[in-house]
C-alpha cells in the first residue's frame, strides 16, 4: 500500500520537477547575465521570477476563487434563512444548500484551489532545493544539471546559503535571515486575511459557519508557516515570503477596484467614484424603502343623498 501511493506521488511530483526546474533554470540563465552565476543574489532573483511566473499563471484560478468567495458572502443571509427554516433535519438543510449553491453557480471550495495547487509545486521546489542542498550535484532533481545543483547548495545571500535551514545552520546570517522571512511570511498571510474579513465582507457574513472558517484562517495560518518556516530552506522562503506579497498585492487591487457589494470597501470605491466626478454604482445588496400605498377613495355608498355625502355619512 505504501508502495503504491509512493508511486502515485512520485508521478505527481517528477513532471513538477521538471517544470520548476525549467523555469528556475531559464530566470538563473537571465539573471546570470547581469549577476555572478554563482551569486546567491542570482539564485534568489531566479526563484523570485519563478514564483511570479507561477502566480502569473494562477490568475485565472484567483478571479474564479474571488468571485466564489463574493457569492458566499452575499449568499449568507439565504444559507441563515435555510439554517433557520431546516435546523432539525440536517439532510434536507445539506440538500438545499448544494441546490442553492448549484443555482448560483458557487464553489464554497474554491477559495481553498489556489492554495491547494501550489502546494504540489511547494513541495517540488522544496524537494529540488534540499536534495540539492544535502547531496549537492547528486541530488539534481529535473533539468538541473550537476552544475546547478551544485551552484545551488553553495550559493551564499548576505552571509546565509540559499539551502540552509534555521534549525539546521550554526550560521548566525542564516538564523537572522531566515527567521526574518519566516516573521514577513506570517504578517503577510495575517494581514490579507484580515484585509479580506475587514474591508470585503459584508456584516451578514461575518458571522455563521463560514465567518467562523474564515476566523480560523486569521489566527492558525500564520501560526502553521512560523512553525513550520524555521524547517523550510531560505530559498523556499523567498519563495513562499513572495508569494504572500503576491496574493496581499493582488487582493489590494481587486479589493480596491471590484469590491464586494454590501462592504466596507464598496462604500469606500462609492466614495471615491463620488469625489473624482465618476459614475457611482448603487449598491445591489441595499433594501429600497417601499413607497407607501396611496389610501384608497371611500366611494359614496348608492342611493345616498348628497347631504349626507358632503358630510361624510354622518347624521
Amino acid at each position: 500500500m505504501i508502495d503504491f501511493f509512493a508511486g502515485i506521488g512520485s508521478a505527481i511530483l517528477t513532471p513538477l520537477y521538471y517544470a520548476v526546474s525549467a523555469v528556475l533554470i531559464a530566470w538563473h540563465w537571465l539573471f546570470a547575465h547581469i549577476l555572478p552565476e554563482d551569486s546567491g543574489w542570482t539564485w534568489a532573483l531566479a526563484i523570485v521570477g519563478l514564483t511570479v511566473t507561477i502566480r502569473a499563471l494562477l490568475i485565472p484560478l484567483f478571479v474564479k476563487q474571488i468571485k466564489s468567495s463574493r457569492n458566499m458572502q452575499l449568499l449568507q443571509p439565504k444559507i441563515k434563512e435555510l439554517q433557520k427554516k431546516y435546523a432539525h433535519d440536517r439532510e434536507r438543510l445539506t440538500q438545499e444548500q448544494m441546490k442553492l449553491w448549484k443555482d448560483t453557480g458557487t464553489n464554497p471550495f474554491a477559495s481553498c484551489m489556489p492554495i491547494l495547487l501550489q502546494m504540489p509545486i511547494f513541495f517540488a521546489l522544496f524537494r529540488t532545493i534540499d536534495q540539492a542542498a544535502k547531496q549537492g550535484g547528486d541530488g539534481a532533481k529535473g533539468f538541473l544539471t550537476f552544475g546547478h545543483a551544485e551552484s545551488l547548495s553553495q550559493a551564499t545571500l548576505l552571509g546565509a546559503k540559499i539551502a540552509d535551514t534555521f534549525l539546521k545552520s550554526e550560521n548566525i546570517e542564516t538564523k537572522i535571515i531566515t527567521m526574518a522571512l519566516v516573521v514577513i511570511m506570517s504578517a503577510t498571510t495575517f494581514l490579507t486575511q484580515r484585509q479580506l474579513m475587514m474591508k470585503n465582507m459584508p456584516e451578514g457574513a461575518l458571522t455563521g459557519q463560514y465567518a467562523q472558517q474564515q476566523k480560523m484562517l486569521l489566527y492558525i495560518l500564520p501560526i502553521v508557516f512560523a512553525v513550520g518556516g524555521v524547517a523550510f530552506p531560505l530559498g523556499v522562503l523567498i519563495y513562499w515570503t513572495t508569494s504572500n506579497l503576491w496574493t496581499m498585492g493582488q487582493q489590494f487591487y481587486v479589493i480596491r477596484s471590484n469590491p464586494a457589494p454590501g462592504t466596507p470597501a464598496f462604500k469606500s470605491k462609492q466614495d471615491r467614484d463620488l469625489k473624482h466626478g465618476k459614475t457611482v454604482v448603487e449598491d445591489p445588496t441595499l433594501e429600497t424603502e417601499p413607497k407607501p400605498k396611496p389610501i384608497p377613495r371611500q366611494q359614496p355608498k348608492k342611493n345616498q343623498p348628497r347631504s349626507q355625502r358632503k358630510k361624510g355619512g354622518k347624521k
